[in-house]
């Protein structure tokens, strides 16, 4: 039953995913290689964690594309890779469980990103994208004196 509720909360959060997958990529996009996503709003900013173990900054690509949507994307390669893809006759694969493959994350920013001033930092496998917020002017309301 908990469930339920999380399923309706992403249905109707406007801020939620997006996409996970590029339509246009979609044969060589792995859902197997799609990394874990945190993303915690504080009262300056928005921090995002994608957990990415054994990639290098140099193999991840964060970007901000028109429309305010945030994309981090990049190929999880195996350390056996070139194994896996060569068959050996005196090798049999019995089990091959490590994700790999292309992978790209979505997500709609809010109007209070400040987009032009995003940072990402990488490390111990933990990729974090920190984007400022700016404060949204609320509408002025002016008292109308009632006559008569």
């Amino acid at each position: 039953m908990a469930l339920i509720p999380q399923l309706l909360d992403d249905i109707f959060q406007p801020l939620s995913l997006i996409n996970t997958t590029n339509d246009h990529d979609h044969e060589t996009t792995s859902k197997y290689a799609n990394p874990r996503v945190d993303w915690k709003e504080t009262q300056e900013t928005h921090v995002f964690k994608v957990d990415l173990p054994g990639l290098k900054k140099e193999e991840i690509k964060v970007e901000v594309e028109e429309g305010r949507v945030l994309q981090i994307s990049g190929e999880i390669r195996g350390a056996d890779k070139e194994d896996h893809d060569q068959k050996k006759d005196n090798e049999t694969w019995r089990r091959v469980e490590r994700p790999r493959g292309k992978f790209c994350r979505r997500f709609w920013l809010p109007e209070n990103a400040k987009i032009d001033e995003v940072k990402a930092c990488m490390e111990n496998g933990v990729l974090t994208v920190t984007i400022p917020k700016q404060e949204i002017k609320k509408p002025e309301v002016k008292t109308i004196e009632i006559t008569g």
